[in-house]
C-alpha cells in the first residue's frame, strides 16, 4: 500500500472517534444537558462497573489459550517501558518548568500513563474494519485485535492505579504539609521566647532506681503491638489501594483467562455449539455497548477543558511533547528491538498495537485520582482537552507510519 492509501485508512478511526466525541461534548452543554455532570457520572459507572469487564471479559476468552498467551508475554513488560519513559521524561519537564508542588504528581502521571484501554479498543476494531487495512481478514483482524487491547486495558489499569495513584497522592500530601507548616510558622514564632516549665523539673529517674519493679513484655504489651501491625496494614493497604487495583477491568481480565486456559470451561462456553454458549453471547452483546458510551462520556468529560483555569504553557507544551514526540520514537526503538531479539512474535497487528501502546494521550482516569486527592482538578481537565484535541493529528500520523513500519 502506497503512504497516502495508509494515511487515508488511519484518518478515518479517528475522525469516527473525534466526530463522536464531539457529539459527547455537546450533549454536555448547559443548553442541551442531555450528558450532564450526573448522567455522566451514572453512565460512566455502567461502563466501569458492567459494559468494561464483560467487554475485556469475553475478547480474551475467545481468543486466548496456552499457545497465544506465550506469545503475548511481552506486552506488560511493553506497557512498563511506557511508563518508566514517560516518569524519566516527565521529571526532565519538572526540572524545566518548576511547575507549584501539587501539580507534580500530575504531570509525571500525564506523562507516564496513556489511555491503554479505551483509545485502543476504539481505534482497533475501526482500523481493522477498513477496506485498505495491511491487517488482513477483517473479521481475525477484529477478534484478535480487540484480544489485544483487553489486555492492554487490563495491565494498564494494575500499573495506572498501583503507580499513578500513588504519585499523584504523595504529590498532594506533601503539598498540604508545606500549606500547614507556612500556616503555623507565625503562631511558633510567637511563642520563641516563652520558657516551658517542664524543662525546670528535673528528669524522671527510671523505675530501677526508684525501687520498682521493671515494665516486662506482658499481655498488655502483646495486645498493644498487636493493634499497632494491624493498623499498619490497614494503612499499607489503604495506600496501595487493592480495591482500585482490582479495577472491574482487571477482574474481568481474571475471568477471560480462566475460561480461556481451562478446556473443561472453554468447551462449556465457548464456541457455536457449547452448552452455556449464551452466557459468553450476553456478555459480548454487553461489551459492545462500551465503545460508543466511552466515546460520548469522553467528549462530555472534556467540556471542563473550555472552562478549566489558566495552566502554565510551558507546563502544557512539555507534556505534549512527550506524549506524540517523544515516547511514539522511543516505542518505536523499544519494539523494533525487541522483533530483532526474538521477544515479539511476526504479527502485524500485534506489533502494530504495541507501538500504538507509546503514541496514546494521557489516560482519562488521571482525571479521577485528582478529584480523589482534590489536587489539581481543574488543571487536569485543561491538560486533557488539548491533549485530546492533538491527539486527532498526532493518532493519524503515527497510525500511518505504524502501519507503514509493520505492513
Amino acid at each position: 500500500m502506497g503512504l497516502l492509501d495508509l494515511f487515508i485508512t488511519a484518518s478515518m478511526p479517528v475522525l469516527k472517534v473525534l466526530l463522536i466525541t464531539a457529539l459527547g461534548l455537546i450533549l454536555a452543554l448547559d443548553r442541551i444537558d442531555l450528558l450532564g455532570q450526573d448522567a455522566r457520572k451514572h453512565l460512566n459507572n455502567i461502563v466501569f462497573f458492567v459494559l468494561n469487564p464483560a467487554l475485556v471479559s469475553s475478547n480474551l476468552a475467545k481468543t486466548v489459550t496456552y499457545e497465544s498467551l506465550k506469545n503475548l508475554w511481552f506486552m506488560p513488560f511493553n506497557i512498563l517501558f511506557t511508563f518508566v519513559a514517560g516518569s524519566i521524561l516527565g521529571w526532565a519537564v519538572l526540572q524545566v518548568t518548576r511547575p507549584p508542588q501539587h501539580l507534580r504528581g500530575l504531570v509525571v502521571g500525564c506523562c507516564a500513563a496513556g489511555n491503554l484501554g479505551n483509545m485502543l479498543l476504539i481505534i482497533i476494531p475501526a482500523v481493522c474494519k477498513e477496506k485498505g487495512s495491511p491487517f488482513g481478514d477483517p473479521g481475525v483482524c477484529h477478534t484478535y485485535g480487540m484480544s489485544y487491547a483487553s489486555l492492554s486495558m487490563a495491565v494498564g489499569a494494575i500499573y495506572l492505579w498501583s503507580y499513578v495513584y500513588n504519585i499523584v497522592r504523595i504529590s498532594s500530601s506533601r503539598s498540604s504539609k508545606e500549606v500547614e507548616i507556612n500556616d503555623s510558622s507565625t503562631s511558633i514564632s510567637s511563642r520563641e521566647g516563652s520558657i516551658s516549665t517542664e524543662s525546670l523539673l528535673p528528669a524522671k529517674a527510671p523505675p530501677e532506681q526508684l525501687g520498682l519493679p521493671s515494665t516486662r513484655f506482658d499481655d498488655k504489651t502483646q495486645a498493644h503491638l498487636a493493634t499497632r501491625l494491624k493498623q499498619f496494614m490497614e494503612n499499607v493497604s489503604r495506600k496501595i489501594n487493592l480495591k482500585r487495583l482490582l479495577a472491574p477491568s482487571t477482574t474481568g481480565a481474571i475471568a477471560g483467562f480462566i475460561v480461556g486456559l481451562v478446556p473443561q470451561i472453554r468447551k462449556l462456553m465457548i464456541g457455536d455449539v457449547a452448552p452455556l454458549r449464551v452466557i459468553e453471547n450476553s456478555a459480548i452483546l454487553l461489551g459492545d455497548g462500551a465503545i460508543p458510551l466511552l466515546t460520548l462520556i469522553m467528549g462530555g468529560n472534556l467540556l471542563k477543558g473550555l472552562t478549566g483555569s489558566g495552566i502554565q504553557k510551558s507546563l502544557l507544551l512539555g507534556i505534549i511533547v512527550v506524549r506524540y514526540i517523544a515516547l511514539p520514537l522511543i516505542g518505536i526503538v523499544v519494539v523494533k528491538g525487541a522483533i530483532r531479539l526474538g521477544l515479539v512474535q511476526h504479527d502485524p497487528l500485534y506489533q502494530f498495537v504495541l507501538l500504538l501502546q507509546f503514541a496514546l494521550p494521557p489516560a482519562m482516569n488521571i482525571g479521577t485520582i485528582t478529584q480523589l486527592f482534590g489536587a489539581g482538578e481543574s488543571e487536569c481537565s485543561v491538560i486533557m482537552f488539548w491533549a485530546y484535541a492533538l491527539a486527532s493529528i498526532s493518532l493519524t500520523l503515527w497510525t500511518t507510519f505504524f502501519m507503514w513500519l509493520v505492513s
